[in-house]
């Protein structure tokens, strides 16, 4: 009785452990910004010409040009802090391989310059406190209901 009893035990810890091996845990690297053009899952890097900057999409980085260098940092550059990404053109650099994007630079300054718009854009996400615009009332759609009198086949 006592090794039925010893090998229930055993495979509950076996269970058991196996269960607890079968947690994951999802870490989102790589994840484009909210703010970045949709349909291009498998792009590393945008440039925005109107803050002459780089975006790395694996890292989550900003690589900008300060003092002669190109550094990255988690934090827009201060000088554009204010600056609104939803609306600004991004240039996704989709035939771009490597850890350097700034080789393309003078390319891209000449060829997208500050203020540059192109083809419209649509981000993958909406930006802060617009979803309730989106959204908007019962009627958003721009058709009234109406008066309430009828079903406007009559006389008014």
């Amino acid at each position: 009785m006592k090794t039925i009893q010893k090998l229930i035990l055993a495979a509950a810890f076996f269970v058991l452990g196996s269960m607890h091996a079968q947690v994951s845990v999802n870490v989102n690297i790589g994840t484009p910004p909210a703010w970045g053009p949709a349909g291009y899952a498998d792009v590393n890097y945008y440039y925005l010409p109107d803050i002459e900057t780089y975006y790395d999409v694996r890292t989550s980085e900003y690589i900008y040009l300060t003092n002669g260098r190109w550094v990255r940092t988690v934090s827009v550059p201060a000088p554009y802090r204010s600056y609104n990404f939803y609306n600004g053109y991004k240039v996704v650099m989709t035939d771009y391989r490597g850890n350097a994007p700034y080789t393309t630079y003078k390319t891209y300054k000449v060829k997208y310059p500050k203020g540059y718009k192109g083809k419209a854009q649509k981000t993958i996400g909406v930006p802060p406190g617009q979803a309730k615009k989106m959204t908007g009332s019962p009627n958003a759609s721009g058709k009234s209901k109406g008066n309430g009198h009828g079903n406007g086949k009559g006389k008014h």
